[in-house]
């Protein structure tokens, strides 16, 4: 358990590891080149290191340096073995390396947490079924364990449901260009999460092979496409840049990041443009983006597409006045926790008024105090609960570790809110 210090005035600047959205991508892309390829400021963590031990499994040949990770790959070639592929509590993990596992001919199994197999999974085993793979649930319950048996990918139309996760179609897609005949993969409903979709087509361009996308209802993958190796830079994390943009928000205190693009596709970038609808000051520059807290108000807004910032705002929204109500978040129930619920109990224990619907939350922001918080093993719950103990005192983090999961250095960051030096332009 940790204790959060109160600050009155977060003065800091900060560079964060790579983004993890980038990562898990540029993992899996490069693990199906012909070659070796080099990812720069990679982030490492419990999740990516899921990702690139599932890889492992694979026959890829993976080392992790300083600030590099360096891929070695076969051009789609997979090997594989009887030992089940282990990817812990990540979602993200799961969904790429299970399409991923239909490039490989044979059988292979793969399991998680127990929290991971209460996570749906149906909609990808459908579409890989749809493109000539057999995959399916080991306890016939949509979730995993996960078998796959395959021949290969034969290509032809998937039709996957959008709501639940973005990654369902992003898993698909990446291995498309490695099936015999094209791939189209139809949504149907609304897409959830669509800036996820952007980054994965983004990476697929850079390592060399084009999607061709009909808004987000429909996207064609034509066959023969190859990823080339390559050395690419990854970004900084704006779903972690935001702990520290929130915690200048709270303290009416300044905080940059250094390392965050200004037009980057990672639709949490604009966490930003909600704290300046909230009353704060932002300023962006090359490279570079900077919180300046002022009074906050609550707001009304949809976060469907920011699913991973619910909680940093709701923390934020604690501290404003009035109001703030979430929306269109019913697929936060099936993260790592129920965020939505936890959210609402967690809030409640620091004297927030909270009420929980089936995809929305109102919070009202008022006097909050300090209490002890389970963040029920969500990283993201931990790491924003850790922004309320700047404000107020007594605030105590269970399972503080749990950040590893995607922010393994969070509390030594964290802790440079609290004696910084900060360089003004």
């Amino acid at each position: 358990m940790i204790e959060i210090k109160p600050i009155h005035h977060c003065n800091a600047v900060v560079t964060l590891p790579g983004s993890k959205s980038y990562t898990h991508r540029a993992l899996i892309v490069s693990a199906l080149a012909n070659g070796e390829s080099v990812l720069i400021n990679p982030l490492r963590s419990e999740d990516t290191e899921y990702t690139g031990s599932g890889l492992q499994n694979l026959g890829i040949t993976i080392f992790w340096g300083e600030e590099s990770l360096r891929v070695f790959a076969k051009g789609g070639f997979l090997m594989g073995s009887d030992e089940a592929i282990y990817t812990g509590n990540s979602g993200t993990s799961m969904r790429f390396l299970t399409a991923l596992a239909g490039l490989r001919k044979g059988r292979t199994l793969l399991d998680g947490s127990e929290r991971m197999r209460r996570r749906p999974i149906g909609e990808l085993l459908s579409g890989l079924e749809a493109l000539g793979i057999r995959a399916y649930s080991k306890e016939k319950n949509g979730c995993p364990p996960v078998v796959v048996e395959s021949q290969g990918l034969k290509g032809g139309i998937a039709r996957i449901r959008g709501e639940e996760s973005s990654q369902f179609l992003s898993a698909l897609l990446m291995v498309a260009p490695y099936a015999s005949g094209d791939v189209c993969v139809e949504v149907i409903g609304n897409l959830s999460s669509r800036p996820y979709v952007d980054i994965t087509v983004d990476v697929m361009s850079a390592f060399g092979v084009e999607v061709n996308c009909d808004g987000y209802h429909s996207f064609f993958v034509k066959a023969g496409q190859r990823y080339v190796p390559q050395k690419y830079q990854i970004e900084g994390d704006a779903s972690n840049a935001s702990y520290f943009f929130s915690s200048a928000a709270i303290t009416r205190g300044r905080v940059r990041i250094e390392n965050l693009r200004s037009n980057s596709l990672q639709g949490d970038i604009r966490f930003l443009a909600i704290l300046k609808s909230m009353g704060c000051e932002v300023v962006q520059g090359n490279g570079w983006a900077e919180v300046e807290g002022k009074e906050l108000h609550g707001i009304e807004i949809d976060m469907n597409g920011m699913p991973d910032l619910v909680p940093t705002l709701a923390i934020t929204a604690a501290f404003a006045r009035g109001e703030t109500i979430i929306q269109n978040i019913g697929h936060l129930r099936l993260k790592e926790s129920d965020r939505i619920r936890v959210l609402a109990s967690e809030l409640g224990k620091i004297g927030i008024r909270v009420e929980e619907g089936e995809d929305w939350l109102r919070i009202e922001g008022g006097m909050a105090h300090g209490a002890e918080i389970d963040p029920h093993n969500d990283h993201r719950l931990a790491m924003s609960f850790a922004v309320a103990g700047l404000a107020i005192p007594g605030i105590r983090i269970q399972n503080e570790r749990c950040v590893n999961k995607s922010f393994p250095g969070f509390w030594e960051a964290f802790q440079r809110l609290h004696n910084p030096p900060f360089s003004p332009l």
